[in-house]
């Protein structure tokens, strides 16, 4: 079992999902079903996590579910807010109709994916440069574990920061609204593997992608260590920007957080940080 979870788990699963998501990002209930699909997708990595941990430490609550269910709340909030709302509107204002519409939605969705990822990438790298970008994106970097509720652990000002130059681009090109509504169904499985404390690994396709033993170097608690892998799901950006982090070795209980342990570690205390002077 174990090592079918080890080799398996990833590829299938988000294969379902992609398959699932371009299925229904352009039917009639895709409001409702794609939702589900990311719901189920999350709760199966979450299931796969207590069949086979990597680390037994990370398993234990450090007092961080709660704030971290409130996250991901924020994230479904912010993501339906964005597909259903804001880009309907920003598409019919700015777009320049170049979008290749012959495309299947299939190509549709990864192509607007590639595209948002590129933003990530910079703007996530940014935020580790920035000082006042710093302040907002600290509490992704604050959990002392890495488990498959915290990949949405954002800083409101943070998610928006980091998601508006790629949603622009999008919007700009014209892409379909069913394109960017299957990428942000896909999104969250992935972010739910990428932080995963799950026993799993790529191969040599891990420098392909965002997975969690690539992603976990991301989450040292030294800073310098942890300027490496800023990819969200491609981490082709961070092998052409010489961000890209490759070791063999294991991240052990106690290497991740930040440095400062008096930082909040609630949902409404992180949010009021950044604009905290004391800090």
């Amino acid at each position: 079992m174990r090592l079918a979870i080890r080799y398996l788990a990833y590829p299938l699963v988000m294969g379902i999902v992609f398959i699932g998501a371009v299925t229904l990002a352009a039917s009639p209930g895709a409001a409702v079903a794609l939702p589900i699909l990311t719901l189920a997708g999350v709760l199966t990595v979450g299931g796969l996590e207590w069949l086979s941990p990597y680390q037994t430490a990370w398993t234990k609550s450090q007092g961080d579910v709660w704030a971290d269910l409130q996250y991901n709340v924020l994230g479904a909030v912010l993501i339906q807010a964005s597909v259903h709302f804001i880009y309907p509107l920003s598409a019919t204002t700015v777009s320049l109709g170049v979008w290749p519409i012959a495309w299947p939605l299939w190509a549709s969705v990864l192509g607007g994916g590639v595209i948002i990822d590129f933003g990530l990438y910079w703007m996530h790298r940014w935020s580790h440069r920035s000082p006042l970008l710093w302040r907002f994106h600290q509490p992704h970097h604050s959990p002392e574990r890495l488990y498959w509720l915290n990949g949405e652990r954002r800083h409101v000002v943070s998610a928006l920061i980091l998601a508006t130059p790629g949603l622009v681009a999008v919007a700009l090109l014209g892409a379909p609204q069913a394109a960017l509504a299957g990428w942000f169904s896909i999104l969250p499985v992935h972010l739910a593997f990428q932080h995963a404390n799950i026993d799993y690994s790529l191969g040599p396709a891990r420098r392909l992608f965002g997975v969690a033993e690539m992603h976990r170097w991301h989450h040292k608690r030294d800073y310098e260590d942890a300027q490496v892998n800023f990819g969200e799901v491609f981490l082709v950006w961070d092998w052409l920007f010489g961000s890209l982090h490759d070791a063999r070795e294991n991240i052990e209980a106690g290497d991740l957080g930040l440095s400062d342990a008096t930082y909040p570690k609630g949902f409404f205390t992180q949010h009021a940080a950044p604009f905290d002077p004391r800090r």
